[in-house]
């Protein structure tokens, strides 16, 4: 009965597995079950339990699960229990599993094959495309099947998971597998556990040697011992764990990380290492480049393992974390671990600048004595690693941890500090300094103390308060300018004169008259060996020092050689700086012989020093007071007696001090010196502590902070080895550590303000002489002396073009200025090249080379711009000059630009080498260039640009000019307008201050190349000419001529004299500016003048015009400036219609016309109008000359109180008013009140047509020529006046003064009528003539050469002269009175 019921179940399986009606995703066979039977797990899910005695019912079982059309069968998962594989079923299984295409998880549980049914298998797996997991767990395949395995998975592309469970594959079949992952790539999981833990190096080396992304999990459990994990890696968190492997295995995987990137994080804590697995270790930190974490604690490491492992640190640039805690090494390992995370010097760079954090210690780790120095030594100098850890230390004593904790002042990297379980942390000491390095150091962030005798005594609450106060903000700090200001103690004293003139002597023999007791031991050894440091050390700038009470006095001598002169701006002290000069020339040319110099030879030699200092003095940014200036002649000792020639130096001398009167100070006595004699320098001495008391009390105040911190600075370079420079940071450091001011006192300060403040003290040093710091350099200069003499010496004296070809045109790269800076300072000079590259390094040269503008840079914002080194340019004078270019046809044009006051200023030696580079610059960034050119000499730069050749000359190297000179083909104004619109502009952008005047060279010195020495007289300013066009009528600008003078040599002419027209030296650019400076001066003045008249303040129906000639005209102002409305209409037509220049002039000459008519015909109307003032019998149009300077000036008001004027009459005759030419006029000798009340209006209206006729040239046709004042500059000091009002001191003070004195004019001239002006003006004319006896006709013409007429045609009364008489008799009558 039993067996006929499980007969039915397995019959019933069998028949639900075919009808698929169960829709089935999981079928598990049991075989060897105590009895059969079949049961439903889950909706999905079936197992089917076969005992022993049934077992042939599992075939079937098979065969009906492969039959045919069960392509679409939901079944997913099979599972096998105990099944003994013939060769017979595993070909049903493989039927199966091809017909089936959904079946992706086997499992075979304590399964049994033979060779040919696991050679079977291992042929289904290798056609199969689904299956995507496998687990075989106790089947016992061996070493064998992992073969076969491994062999179909080299050929399948879809399994995705591989478990072998508990069978003992060997390391045969390990390695066998460890091949099939070097090929297989889709291996997502694999999972081994094995009897032998050996199994797990190939696998997971061939993982790691492949890059896979494949999760392993290999465990052991040998001898029966409990199962354990050997090795696991995680690759969705890069993570490999190595629990435990034999020294061979360790190797052997530490070998395949070398090229791997697929683990970030390696964990091999307790793993035991020894030297050789180290070494391959190191390897790999050379090589490896995705490795972040490494954890070696308890690996049992020796001194020797940490070697190489510190070893590879030095190339490693990726690992971030490295724990080392609980290994077996001693002080030396500690000094090798820190080795390549610090630094031995300035000038070293930090090896490894990727780790940041690192632990170690334990109980059987000795740090010792080398191991604390290596501590310290990393502490101070380390600036990445952010977390240290020393843990569970016995070694170390209480008073180390304080050192170490000293050493954290100086630390500003490190955030966290871990001592936790060190033994001898304890101690109230310890305990203080925690908190004073917590009080100078803001940046640490956590101290864990935790097991230590300092937490457990519960003493450490202190420190972690401090900590959360460094963790809180602090209120805003002082700004700069609240920093407490105290007065200098520092002068200098610069010593300037030329080579040979005797600096070094008298720096010497000034060091003697200072008391002996008053200078420090080094000085005096300083003076002892003086001349042999004169014999020994190279030329070069030299400083000095000396105690003088409390005030300590510099004495900087400044190079006299040639090569030295670029350095003397940047010596040159800040503004507000306590300093003054002393220029020092010699009486003689050598000091080797008795031929003495000329006056004008000294002359130039203290001219040039006062041009250099008038030059410095101006560009500083605050000039408290004149530079003070004082003259000392050396080798007075070989006059015998006074000569003549001495007596001219002294009147040379007072020359100067007249001509640099209000731009130097200079001490009213000039020094004779002999300066080797202490004797003869005792004036000079007490003038030098006088004067340097005197000028500390007058500049300005200093920061208190700047003299503590030279007290500082001096003690800093005593600890340090009497280094001469000092980084940036360690001024930071210094500043953190000593002065509270300047410290940063909290991580969240703002630390910007802090730097600010520290560069403000740092700049105040520099000016008062106590360091050398430029905000451009990380890195201060302490000793004056070394950097003048060693580094500035070396660098001026360069000579790149031997070690570099000019092929770049000037430019070299930054890498090939380093090496050849390398190679040339680093040459065999005793104490020489070592001991600059001790302190600096060559990027360091190189920016200071740039400061110092001794190289430029290309373009500033590329950090690899080539740079223009002048020294490799070649010197072009000597060598032919000529154009390229030689057509008949060819314009040539030039410009010189010249310093506005050459006599006191120059341009200085860093000026042509910018502009050299700016200019080069700008030719790169014209768009169409047409293949642009440019060639640089020393002193010229050549550029072609679309056919127009230019030269840029310097004009000396110490000049105060440049010369632009161009050769075209093109037309004047195309050439004129590359200089104007490239050259110029570049010119004037590296000026720093330096105002230039344009000049206009004479065209044949340009065609001719003729020397800058001949040319100097061969230009006249632009300006100048544009003005004398701008007095020129209309008709006669186009060909005005310019006239030059001719030039001599020796009696030889080198230039004729002649002319050039001034369409020849000018533009058309600069011919419309003239014009339209003439229309806008006659708009504006027209503008002024239209106001409306009295009687129709609202200007309605008085259109007046030309064409309406029998209109009468009112003689008002109003009534003119209406008058001329006509020609203003016809200004702007012409604007609008002028196509080239020439018409532009003649559209001028046609409304100038028509506007001196106008006003002729107006002035006409004034001057007859019917004002019945005794019958006219007088004059009406009256003015007043003044004699200066034997030239006569028109008097453009009348003030109270004025003398010497004459009192003239202009000819009245109608249209053609103008100067009676030989008038004698009548003197008046004071202007009184009375008349300058009855002379003040009229003359305000006379003067408003005197005025515009200058602007129009009206003038000159009138004959009052040179009479005519410069109307602009008078107005300027007479606006204010009651008396200058009106129209006339509106035009004076042209367009921009029109409306705002126009506003104020229209208010006056409603106040008084014409007519009153007029009478009052006439009447005191005859009471004046009366009382000069000059009354009758007779008189005024033998006075004024004025005839009393009436025209025939009108009847009016007018005064006219001799020509008028004669020329017009046909239209007059003479009148007499």
């Amino acid at each position: 009965m039993a067996s006929n019921q499980i007969l039915r179940e397995l019959q019933w399986a069998q028949q639900a597995i075919k009808s698929e009606g169960l829709n089935l995703h999981s079928i598990s066979f049991y075989l060897s079950q105590p009895t059969s039977g079949c049961y439903q797990e889950t909706e999905n899910s079936i197992s089917i339990n076969i005992s022993k005695e049934d077992l042939p019912f599992f075939s079937p079982l098979l065969t009906t699960l492969a039959g045919p059309g069960r392509h679409n069968s939901s079944l997913r998962n099979l599972e096998f229990h105990k099944v003994e594989w013939d060769s017979q079923q595993v070909r049903h299984l493989g039927t199966l599993l091809g017909n089936n295409q959904n079946v992706q998880h086997l499992v075979f549980r304590r399964n049994r094959f033979n060779g040919k049914s696991l050679s079977d298998l291992s042929d289904i797996l290798k056609a199969n495309r689904v299956i995507k997991e496998i687990m075989l767990s106790e089947s016992g395949i061996g070493s064998v099947g992992a073969g076969l395995i491994a062999s179909a998975l080299r050929v399948n592309d879809s399994l995705e998971e591989l478990q072998i469970w508990e069978d003992s594959i060997g390391s045969r079949g390990a390695e066998e597998l460890s091949k099939m992952i070097e090929v297989n790539s889709t291996l997502k999981l694999l999972t081994i556990f094995d009897s032998n833990a050996i199994t797990a190096t190939p696998l997971i080396s061939a993982v790691l040697a492949r890059n896979r992304r494949m999760e392993v999990h290999v465990w052991s459990g040998e001898n029966r011992e409990k199962s354990s994990k050997v090795v696991e890696f995680e690759p969705d968190n890069s993570t490999l764990r190595i629990y435990k492997l034999n020294l061979s295995g360790t190797c052997r995987v530490t070998c395949s990380l070398g090229m791997n990137f697929t683990v970030k994080s390696l964990d091999m804590t307790g793993v035991r290492l020894k030297s050789r697995c180290a070494k391959e270790f190191r390897l790999v930190l050379e090589q490896n480049q995705s490795l972040k974490e490494v954890n070696l604690s308890r690996t049992c490491l020796k001194d020797k393992g940490i070697v190489y492992i510190a070893a590879g640190l030095f190339k490693n640039r990726t690992l971030q974390t490295l724990h080392l805690n609980g290994n077996w090494f001693s002080g030396m390992g500690v000094e090798h671990l820190l080795c390549p995370l610090s630094r031995f010097s300035a000038l070293q760079r930090q090896a490894n600048i990727t780790l940041t954090c690192i632990t170690f210690g334990g109980e059987r780790t000795r740090i010792g004595r080398d191991g604390l120095a290596a501590v310290l030594q990393f502490l101070i100098t380390n600036e990445t690693v952010r977390q240290l850890g020393i843990h569970n230390d016995e070694s170390l004593r209480s008073d180390d941890f304080v050192k170490i904790f000293k050493s954290l002042e100086k630390n500003a990297s490190l955030k966290c500090l871990s001592l936790q379980g060190c033994k001898r942390v304890e101690g109230e000491i310890l305990l203080k300094t925690i908190m004073e390095t917590l009080q100078i150091n803001p940046w640490i962030e956590d101290i864990d103390l935790s097991r230590t005798p300092l937490q457990n005594s519960g003493r450490t609450q202190r420190i972690y308060q401090r900590l959360g106060q460094n963790e809180k903000t602090e209120p805003d700090m002082d700004s700069v300018k609240d920093m407490p200001l105290t007065e200098p103690k520092n002068c200098r004293v610069f010593f300037c004169g030329q080579e040979c003139a005797g600096k070094t002597a008298l720096c010497h023999s000034i060091s003697q008259n200072f008391s002996s007791s008053a200078l420090p031991y080094l000085d005096q050894v300083r003076t002892i060996v003086n001349p042999v440091e004169l014999a020994v050390k190279s030329v070069g700038m030299k400083i000095k020092t000396f105690k003088d009470e409390d005030t300590t006095i510099s004495i900087w001598n400044l190079a006299g050689h040639h090569e030295f002169i670029s350095l003397h701006d940047l010596m040159f002290p800040g503004h507000g700086s306590a300093s003054f000069f002393i220029i020092i020339s010699s009486l003689f040319r050598k000091p080797s012989n008795k031929e003495p110099k000329s006056s004008t030879e000294i002359e130039d030699d203290l001219q040039y020093w006062l041009r250099f200092i008038v030059s410095n003095s101006k560009r500083a940014i605050q000039q408290c007071m004149l530079p003070s200036v004082a003259i000392v002649l050396t080798h007075s000792d070989k006059i015998n007696q006074p000569s003549q020639n001495l007596q001219r130096t002294v009147e040379s001398i007072q020359r100067l001090r007249d001509k640099f009167q209000g731009f130097v100070d200079f001490y009213p006595t000039v020094f004779t010196v002999d300066a080797r004699s202490s004797a003869s320098v005792s004036k000079l001495t007490h003038h030098i502590r006088t004067t340097s008391k005197t000028i500390l009390q007058r500049v300005p105040r200093v920061y208190q902070l700047c003299n503590d911190l030279i007290q500082i600075l001096s003690d800093w370079r005593s600890e340090n080895y009497n280094k001469p420079a000092m980084k940036w940071k360690e001024f930071g450091e210094l500043c953190q550590l000593k002065i509270p001011p300047l410290r940063i006192r909290s991580r969240h300060d703002n630390k910007e303000k802090v730097e600010m403040k520290r560069r403000a003290i740092a700049t105040c040093l520099h000016h008062i002489g106590e360091v050398i710091y430029f905000d451009e350099l990380d890195f201060l200069i302490l000793d004056f002396e070394w950097f003048c003499g060693e580094v500035l010496g070396q660098l001026i004296k360069l000579n790149v073009r031997k070690q570099h070809s000019s092929e770049n045109n000037g430019f070299i790269s930054r890498k090939e200025l380093e090496k050849i800076l390398r190679g040339s300072l680093q040459s065999p000079i005793p104490g020489m090249g070592s001991k600059v590259f001790e302190n600096l390094d060559a990027s360091d040269l190189v920016r200071m080379m740039l400061k110092l503008e001794l190289c430029y840079e290309e373009d500033p914002s590329d950090p690899n711009s080539l740079l223009l080194i002048p020294s490799i340019l070649e010197e072009g004078r000597g060598k032919p000059q000529r154009w390229q270019l030689s057509m008949p046809d060819c314009v040539y044009a030039g410009r010189h630009l010249e310093c506005d006051d050459s006599s006191h200023m120059f341009l200085t030696p860093g000026f042509f080498p910018r502009l050299q580079v700016h200019l080069h610059n700008r030719i790169k960034a014209v768009k169409d260039q047409h293949g642009a050119t440019y060639s640089l000499e020393k002193y010229l730069i050549s550029i072609s640009i679309n056919g127009i050749y230019i030269r840029v000359e310097l004009g000396g190297q110490l000049g105060y000019y440049i010369d632009v000179l161009a050769c075209s083909t093109k037309n004047l104004t195309e050439t004129l307008r590359v200089i104007h619109q490239i050259v110029i502009p570049a010119i004037q952008s590296v000026c720093h201050g330096i105002t230039l005047t344009e000049n206009v060279l004479r065209p044949e010195c340009v065609r001719k190349l003729t020397p800058p020495r001949y040319r100097k007289t061969q230009f006249a300013s632009l300006q100048q000419l544009k003005e004398a066009l701008l007095s020129l009528p209309a008709e006669s600008m186009y060909d005005y001529q310019h006239t030059w003078s001719s030039v001599l040599d020796s009696g030889r002419p080198i230039l004729q004299d002649g002319f050039d027209f001034a369409r020849d030296l000018l533009s058309d650019d600069d011919f419309r500016e003239v014009l339209h400076r003439r229309y806008n001066d006659l708009y504006s003045l027209a503008q002024e003048l239209q106001v409306p008249p009295e009687n129709n303040p609202e200007g309605q129906g008085q259109s007046i015009t030309l064409r309406d000639e029998a209109a009468r005209v009112e003689p008002t102002f109003g009534g003119i400036a209406k008058g001329v409305e006509e020609v203003l209409q016809r200004l702007k037509i012409i604007e609008q219609e002028i196509r080239d220049l020439k018409q532009e002039i003649q559209g001028l000459r046609y409304y100038e016309h028509r506007l001196l008519l106008e006003l002729h015909r107006k002035v006409n109307h004034l001057a007859t109008f019917n004002v019945q003032v005794e019958e006219r019998k007088v004059p009406n149009m009256i003015y007043f000359v003044r004699t200066e300077n034997y030239t006569r000036r028109l008097v453009t008001t009348m003030l109270s109180g004025m003398n010497a004027l004459r009192l003239h009459m202009l000819c009245e005759f109608r249209g053609q008013m103008h100067v009676v030419e030989d008038q004698v006029g009548c003197e008046i000798m004071q202007v009184d009140n009375a008349a300058v009340k009855s002379l003040a209006p009229y003359m305000k209206k006379f003067m408003t047509l005197v005025t515009l006729a200058l602007k129009i040239g009206a003038h000159l046709a009138a004959g009052m020529g040179q009479m005519i004042p410069d109307l602009s500059k008078e107005v300027a000091h007479l606006a204010g006046s009651s008396v200058l009002c009106g129209a006339a001191g509106a035009s004076a003070a042209g367009v921009l003064g029109a409306a705002a004195m126009g506003r104020r004019n229209r208010s006056m001239e409603g106040s008084r009528d014409i007519q009153q002006d007029l009478r009052a003006a006439q009447q005191w004319v005859v009471d004046f003539l009366r009382e000069r006896n000059c009354s009758s006709g007779k008189d005024i013409a033998e006075k004024f050469g004025l005839w009393r007429v009436r025209y025939m045609d009108n009847g009016q009364i007018a005064w006219i002269c001799r020509r008028h008489m004669y020329a017009r008799s046909a239209e007059i009558n003479e009148v007499p009175i």
